[in-house]
């Protein structure tokens, strides 16, 4: 994979502490409700006047959280109320809100989200690789090489990989791919750093992999372009569980010491 799940974590900003407004609060509220079950699809959410009460604010508010419920795709609004909509008819933006469900990330959504990923990136590189002529096909070998040849590690790592990941979309041309693959990336990073710790350090394996893909570019050879590719997006997905297994395994002495008490 040319894109890891937490590549890209040096562009991101520190984050202020924001106190949300009464119409954000109701709307992230009424989302999980929604999100985790408690209200099923086609069942009809609570009035305003409920609403109201229950959140201690004017109706205006709670006319603003609804729409951004009909936004993102999770409410169906109509003259006698609001039903719950199914998720999977829901906007992209409702990644971000399953990724925050529970302390960390699903592992079976953040895989999902992988493989999607990984095959919006492929379809960039190849196009990529199509459009460019020699000096555009060394400027994307220039991007990739650090990741292999350098050896980074930590920090230097994920800034090369967003440099490459950048690269490799805008030379794609293809909008449709960078508009969905930067929207997955915004909702995705985030909610990524409480595994960051646990992933394993970067191997010989991973270069090896990154390798082949550069030479595939530099050779113009799509198929195994394709067929490199697809190795190291699975060589990510892998690392990706071993991630996952020690994080859980880090959060159990925790959570014996609770129980025990």
């Amino acid at each position: 994979m040319l894109v890891s799940a937490t590549g890209g974590f040096p562009r991101n900003p520190r984050m202020k502490l924001k106190v949300m407004s009464k119409h954000e609060e109701i709307a992230e509220s009424l989302t999980r409700d929604i999100l985790t079950g408690q209200y099923r699809v086609g069942e009809r959410l609570p009035s305003e006047r409920d609403l109201s009460t229950r959140f201690d604010a004017n109706r205006g508010a709670v006319r603003e959280a609804m729409k951004k419920l009909e936004q993102l795709g999770i409410a169906d609004i109509q003259p006698g109320g609001a039903r719950v909509a199914p998720v999977n008819e829901a906007s992209l933006d409702v990644i971000g809100h399953l990724l925050a469900l529970g302390g960390y990330p699903d592992r079976d959504l953040v895989d999902q989200i992988m493989v999607v990923l990984n095959s919006l990136v492929q379809t960039a590189v190849v196009s990529a690789v199509r459009r460019a002529d020699d000096d555009g096909l060394e400027h994307l070998r220039g991007l990739l090489r650090p990741i292999w040849a350098n050896k980074l590690q930590g920090e230097a790592y994920f800034e090369a990989q967003t440099n490459m990941f950048e690269g490799i979309m805008t030379a794609s041309g293809n909008l449709p791919v960078q508009l969905i693959a930067r929207s997955l990336l915004a909702q995705f990073r985030p909610q990524m750093t409480a595994l960051k710790d646990f992933m394993d350090p970067q191997s010989t394996t991973h270069a090896e992999l990154a390798r082949k893909v550069d030479q595939a570019i530099g050779s113009r050879d799509l198929d195994t372009l394709t067929a490199s590719f697809n190795d190291l997006s699975k060589f990510h997905r892998e690392r990706m569980q071993r991630t996952f297994d020690a994080f859980e395994a880090a959060q159990q002495p925790a959570s014996l010491e609770v129980s025990a008490s």
